[in-house]
């Protein structure tokens, strides 16, 4: 059996651990996303906390998890009687793998004993398994978007409804969601950001005493894995006992109309939309006076909760970032007192814990330096990492990111770092001998909004997660790209692009399934069975099927693409204010592929190379924030970008063969860079064409005097050519890619 890395050594993350302990107090909250850089021990965590939970009684057999004293009247292995054997087990924590597919999420129907016996015989999924425990999904940002759906509804209405060919199980599921994910990957859609209940940021820690305490307790449980347990294990007992009592406190704690008023202040303030922000809030708020063992709502617990309730509920677009200003916060907070300053209901800030011993929230999960304010000797830093360094809570004055000036992705540089990309220096010419304004530090006038959601011009430096300016490019109002597909029929992940055989969609066929059947299709199924009934013997009664005889249905959908981006970011792209124009049309396509559910990728070339700016990724704010950065200059190094768009191209058919490729070449066709730059272009351009990937070539070329050299491009690649111009567009445009 695998030891638990223990919840009370995990070091640091003080909002992730107390987010983490609210919803085991209040499953009602609806669950916890935390989101973080690679190796934060974000699934250490959530797999310490069902060690946390109370044990469940359930009647004995129910694979269901049914109470004896509330049994599921619709439960499918019910109906369970009054005097039912019940057994104790622990609380389950349920790992969801990203590629599971929806059968095993929400069960199975043996669909001949259904058709052929008319008996609803049901395989319980993943849900029914984690009733009454605990459902972790990691890397939730890449699961597909109708599974995280079919989560989300079954945590919000705590059941699982299962319609297929007209044979419908309903089942409860009441759990604790928690989903895990790092945003460099790719983000989720808002709606469903929303549907989760708090959020939470992690960052790994750059304070050489806190990793150097980190990698003792990881050897030290690696070595001895049930020693180092059993020295947290009264740690450990301590937190579940006080999520046990704040669950039993919880039904007594009163919501008093002045927090009510500070909740609705708050949220207005924000401008979340819809009233969900204010029903998490105020089942958060409940919950961490439950936690601190007070049986009224405070300001302090408003705080709290509104700080983890609120940061992801302020996305609007792909380009917003979640987060929330402290300062606008207590200034909401302010006016919901001034407004009634003498309401009886309202006792001010409560600064201490449950035991006068320091500020709510602090230190331990439970602010009071408790089992988690150190050691399990009461001393030092406490620890641990099931898959990486610890850290402290980002955005904090100690929080080792704020001193070291690292971005989200490590680096300490700017775009111009050693990698022989400077940046372009007022005087220095590009190949056309245009010059960059010393002003204009993007070289091109763009504007970019700041991770606070400020708009500001490129460069100007704006609150950022740790301290390092991280502008968002963002596209001008209004501006749509027309919708760009790739030809013929693929066999993709879902996602609203390109054509393509998914599971989901219009019927268009049946085939023999491979493996467990999909969509039934019934008429075909009849129709393969009707010929055989009097050889088996049916002369009356239910239709007699047998495996061979099922057939399942053959769906066309969508399908979601890998927009490869090739930037000509050289000097003749910067003339004449071009480059802005270029930043607007591939913003407004980001936006567009965002929509889509598509992945992108970002190669830019100038001077002597090309450079790789976005690996393929589901992040379109990444991409943005790649596309802020650009510099431009220097001369045009056409066959160098297309070669690497070539060689990034074999790399993701080798990581994801069923998507399919498009690739947007942006650029004016000059080739400046190198001996024999145009023929080492066109030899480029047909190694970039053998990869069979659809192309279309952006031609940038304005002015009254024009080369041609992008239609020249189209040519070699089998391409269509665009103009600029024409890829946006204030109306939808299928512009369908030639083959």
């Amino acid at each position: 059996m695998t030891t638990i890395y223990p919840f009370s050594a995990v070091l640091g993350m003080a909002d992730m651990r107390l987010a983490l302990l609210l919803n085991a107090v209040s499953p009602a909250i609806g669950g916890v996303l935390v989101r973080g850089e690679k190796g934060t021990a974000k699934s250490t965590a959530v797999r310490a906390l069902a060690a946390l939970l109370p044990p469940v009684r359930r009647v004995a057999g129910c694979r269901f998890g049914c109470d004896p004293a509330e049994p599921d009247p619709a439960c499918p292995d019910g109906p369970h009687p009054a005097d039912a054997t019940a057994e104790i087990r622990p609380a389950r924590l349920v790992e969801l793998p990203v590629g599971a597919a929806e059968d095993r999420v929400v069960g199975a129907l043996d669909l001949e004993k259904a058709l052929g016996e008319g008996v609803r015989a049901f395989e319980p999924g993943l849900l029914a398994a984690a009733h009454r425990g605990v459902l972790y999904v990691d890397e939730v940002n890449l699961l597909h978007d109708h599974l995280v759906d079919l989560l989300l509804d079954a945590a919000a209405m705590g059941r699982s409804h299962v319609e297929r060919e007209g044979v419908s199980v309903s089942h409860a599921a009441r759990f604790l969601l928690v989903g895990t994910m790092n945003p460099e990957e790719g983000e989720l859609r808002p709606q469903l950001l929303d549907r989760f209940g708090l959020t939470v940021e992690v960052g790994a820690s750059r304070d050489p005493e806190i990793r150097v305490e980190v990698v003792r307790r990881r050897l030290a449980a690696d070595a001895d894995p049930v020693g180092f347990a059993a020295r947290w294990a009264d740690a450990d007992a301590e937190i579940a006992g006080q999520v046990a009592a704040a669950r039993r406190r919880l039904p007594g704690v009163r919501l008093p109309d002045a927090a009510l008023r500070q909740i609705a202040e708050v949220c207005a303030a924000f401008d979340v939309d819809g009233m969900r922000a204010d029903i998490v809030t105020a089942r958060t708020a409940l919950a961490h006076a439950a936690w601190h063992g007070r049986d009224r709502v405070t300001i302090d617990d408003v705080r709290v909760a509104a700080r983890l309730a609120l940061p992801h509920r302020r996305r609007r677009d792909p380009f917003d970032t979640p987060g929330l200003d402290e300062k606008r916060l207590d200034e909401a907070l302010q006016r919901a007192q001034d407004a009634h300053p003498d309401d009886p209901d309202d006792d001010g800030p409560d600064d201490r814990g449950p035991d006068g011993g320091g500020p709510a929230g602090g230190g331990g999960p439970n602010g009071d330096g408790g089992p988690n304010g150190g050691t399990p000797s009461g001393g030092g830093p406490q620890g641990g990492d099931g898959d990486g360094a610890e850290q402290g809570e980002p955005g904090s004055a100690g929080h080792p990111a704020a001193r070291d000036g690292a971005g989200p992705d490590g680096r300490t540089d700017g775009p111009d770092g050693a990698d022989g990309w400077p940046q372009r220096q007022p005087g220095d010419p590009g190949d056309d001998g245009q010059q960059r304004p010393a002003d204009d530090p993007g070289g091109d006038g763009q504007h970019v909004r700041t991770p606070d959601g400020r708009q500001s011009a490129a460069g100007d430096d704006g609150p950022t997660r740790g301290g390092e300016s991280q502008p968002v490019a963002v596209p001008r109002g209004g501006l749509k790209a027309r919708v760009l597909t790739a030809p013929g029929l693929g066999d993709g992940v879902p996602g609203r692009r390109s054509r393509a055989r998914t599971g989901r969609g219009r019927t268009t066929g049946a085939r023999v399934p491979v493996g467990r059947v999909g969509a039934l299709h019934l008429p075909a199924t009849i129709r393969a069975a009707a010929p055989y009934q009097a050889a088996r013997g049916r002369l009356a009664g239910p239709l007699r099927l047998r495996r061979d005889d099922v057939r399942e249905a053959v769906r066309e959908g969508r399908e979601g693409n890998l927009v490869l981006f090739v930037v000509d970011a050289s000097g003749s792209m910067g003339a004449r204010q071009r480059m802005s124009t270029v930043k607007d049309a591939v913003l407004a396509l980001l936006t567009d592929a965002y929509q889509r559910r598509d992945k992108v990728a970002v190669i830019a070339f100038r001077g002597a190379g090309a450079r790789t700016l976005l690996p393929a990724t589901s992040s379109v704010l990444a991409a943005s924030t790649r596309l802020a950065e650009l510099p431009t200059g220097g001369r045009t190094p056409l066959a160098e970008g297309l070669l690497a768009a070539a060689d990034l191209l074999r790399v993701e058919r080798l990581r994801d063969p069923k998507r399919r490729p498009l690739v947007l070449i942006v650029t004016d066709g000059r080739a400046t860079a190198g001996t024999r730059p145009l023929d080492r272009a066109a030899a480029a351009a047909a190694v970039l064409a053998a990869t069979g990937a659809p192309c279309v070539v952006v031609d940038c070329e304005s002015g009254p005097v024009r080369l041609n050299l992008a239609t020249r491009l189209a040519t070699q690649l089998n391409a269509p050519r665009t103009p600029l111009e024409a890829l946006t567009h204030p109306r939808d445009h299928a512009l369908p890619v030639a083959a």
